[in-house]
C-alpha cells in the first residue's frame, strides 16, 4: 500500500485554530470536528483535485437529488497516536475499497485511489495536533459522497462531492449493552444493499431500535428478513456469538456488512488458537445455549467501540442473561487490536500505516 503522499493538494487554512476552545476530557462521540475537511467533487464525467479547505456548512440546492433518492454512502475509520507522538490508521485499504463498493452497489462513480489514500494523509497529517495519545483517545474518520446535482427525475445522478471530516473521539461505552433479538422488522434483505455502508440502511433502523429502547434494551440483533430464524448483525455492528469454547459469527453475504473490525477478529482467533466457525447462527441454538448454560458471550464488532459486550437479550419475551466469563474471548480481541492500532506491539499482518 502507498505510504508516502504524491498527490498535489491545495490546502486553504483556517484563519485560528478552534482546538484551543475543546475540552478533550469530556468529547461526545461524533459532535466536535477539526479546523478543516477535504472535498472534491465529480463533474463531467471525472472527479475533480481533492482540496482541503475549513470545516464549514456546505451549500446544496433544494433538489439535490441526495435528498430525494438517498444516493449517500460514508466510511467509519480510526487514527491513533502512539507514544512516540507517531500517528496511525488501521487498514485503510478495507475502507477504501468498500467505500468504492458501496459507490457501485448505489451508482455513485467510485473514487480514485489516489484521492482517497493521499486525501486522507494530507488531511490527517494537518490535523495531527486533534490526535490525542492515550488509549481511548483517536480520531474518528468519515469518508462520504452524496449525490449533488439538482433536479427530482428518478435516476442517478451525474454530479457528487466526495468529503472527509475529521472528530477526535475518546473511549466509546455505550454502558450495558442488552438486545431484542428482531422478531418483525430487518436491517437489509436478499439482493438489496445491507453490505453497503448506504446512510438510508441506517436511517431504517432508528425506528425498530427505538422500539426496542422502550423495552429497556440498548440495541436490536437483526435476523434475516425471510425467516427471522438466523442472527445476523447487532446494532450497527457484526456480531459474534461464543457458545461453550466456539465462537461464532455469520457469514458476509448481500445483507450484511464486511466490517473491517470482523474480518481482523476473524484473522486473529486463528492466531490465537481460538475456535471461530464462520456460519449461520439460528437463532434458536442461541436460545437453547443460554437456557443450557452453555451462551458464555455475545458482542457487537466495529469501529466505534472495537468490542462492545452484550449482557442479555430478549427473544419471544423471554429475557436471557450471559455470565461472567473470565479471560473472555471478546476482551483478548480488543487487547490485541488495540495494541496494534496504538503501535504498542509488532503488526505482522501489515495492518497498520503511519501517517507521514
Amino acid at each position: 500500500m502507498k505510504t508516502e503522499t504524491t498527490l498535489s493538494i491545495p490546502i486553504t487554512k483556517r484563519v485560528q485554530t478552534k482546538i484551543n476552545e475543546v475540552d478533550f476530557s469530556k468529547l461526545k462521540f461524533g459532535e466536535v470536528f477539526t479546523d478543516h475537511m477535504l472535498i472534491s467533487d465529480y463533474k463531467n464525467g471525472s472527479w475533480q483535485t481533492p482540496e482541503i479547505v475549513p470545516y464549514g456548512p456546505i451549500t446544496l440546492e433544494p433538489s439535490a437529488k441526495v435528498f430525494h433518492y438517498g444516493q449517500a454512502i460514508f466510511e467509519g475509520m480510526k487514527a491513533y497516536k502512539d507514544e512516540d507522538g507517531r500517528v496511525w490508521l488501521f487498514r485503510p485499504d478495507q475502507n477504501f475499497i468498500r467505500i468504492n463498493k458501496s459507490a457501485e452497489r448505489l451508482a455513485i462513480p467510485e473514487i480514485p485511489e489516489e484521492f482517497f489514500m493521499e486525501g486522507l494523509q494530507q488531511l490527517i497529517h494537518l490535523e495531527r495536533d486533534w490526535v490525542k495519545q492515550g488509549e481511548g483517545n483517536s480520531l474518528y474518520i468519515r469518508p462520504f459522497m452524496i449525490a449533488t446535482q439538482p433536479g427530482v427525475s428518478a435516476s442517478p445522478a451525474n454530479e457528487y462531492r466526495f468529503m472527509i471530516i475529521l472528530a477526535p473521539a475518546q473511549a466509546y461505552f455505550a454502558g450495558d449493552v442488552r438486545v431484542a433479538i428482531a422478531e418483525k422488522y430487518s436491517r437489509s434483505a436478499d439482493g438489496g444493499i445491507g453490505y453497503a455502508k448506504a446512510a438510508g440502511n441506517y436511517a431504517g433502523q432508528f425506528y425498530p431500535t427505538a422500539l426496542a429502547q422502550q423495552e429497556g434494551f440498548q440495541q436490536v440483533i437483526w435476523t434475516d428478513a425471510s425467516t427471522h430464524e438466523y442472527i445476523e448483525e447487532a446494532g450497527t455492528m457484526n456480531v459474534f456469538v461464543r457458545i461453550g469454547d466456539q465462537l461464532l459469527t455469520a457469514p458476509v453475504s448481500d445483507r450484511i456488512l464486511d466490517g473491517v473490525t470482523r474480518k481482523s477478529i476473524v484473522t486473529l482467533a486463528k492466531d490465537m488458537d481460538i475456535p471461530l466457525e464462520v456460519r449461520p447462527i439460528k437463532v434458536q441454538e442461541v436460545v437453547e445455549a443460554a437456557r443450557d448454560g452453555e451462551l458464555k458471550e455475545m458482542f457487537g464488532a466495529g469501529t466505534a467501540a472495537v468490542i462492545s459486550p452484550i449482557l442479555g437479550f430478549s427473544y419471544k419475551g423471554e429475557r436471557f442473561e450471559l455470565p461472567s466469563v473470565a479471560d473472555g474471548y471478546g476482551p483478548q480481541f480488543k487487547k490485541r487490536l488495540l495494541d496494534i492500532q496504538y503501535n504498542r506491539t509488532e503488526d505482522p499482518y501489515g495492518w497498520r500505516v503511519e501517517v507521514k
